[in-house]
């Protein structure tokens, strides 16, 4: 069975899904999910917990359990993106060097957009070549915002 709770974020609503163990999803739209509101569940005191930080400017630590689910190579990337660190940022060039010699930025791209955990995997940190401003999911504007809070540095399109 899996849970839902809301959280009021400065820059929107957050949809956060668990099975009470571990969070599959945090999104800015809610797409109908299979599940039941449950706002007092343990893991969404400690998620809600780490978005007060988060938003604060702090760099807060990770003391809950993330499942998203996905391929092997998206979890490969959403693995990566786990560890770059606050404050900092990667190119899709680099995450595809990571993994292989001959992998494809855009291949990068696609699991970087896919990802089920947004800001707490932070698919965020990732910019285009030289620095550029990219996509995101959740939005442009949001992204340049959750830049702003880590002060990431990057170049507008």
């Amino acid at each position: 069975m899996y849970y839902s709770t809301k959280y009021d974020s400065p820059l929107g609503e957050l949809f956060i899904v668990s099975d009470g163990d571990a969070i599959f999803k945090v999104s800015f739209t809610n797409n109908n999910e299979d599940c039941t509101v449950n706002d007092d569940l343990p893991i969404f005191k400690k998620v809600k917990k780490w978005f007060d930080d988060y938003f604060n400017g702090l760099n807060p630590k990770i003391d809950f359990k993330l499942n998203p689910e996905g391929s092997e190579f998206r979890l490969g990337v959403w693995n990566i993106l786990s560890e770059i660190p606050y404050g900092q940022s990667v190119t899709y060039g680099e995450i595809a060097s990571m993994i292989s010699d001959n992998m494809a930025p855009q291949a990068v791209g696609g699991a970087v957009g896919a990802n089920p955990i947004a800001i707490i995997i932070p698919c965020h940190r990732v910019l285009g070549k030289n620095g550029k401003l990219t996509g995101y999911a959740g939005g442009l504007d949001r992204k340049i915002e959750l830049l702003k809070i880590e002060d990431i540095k990057f170049k507008m399109i």
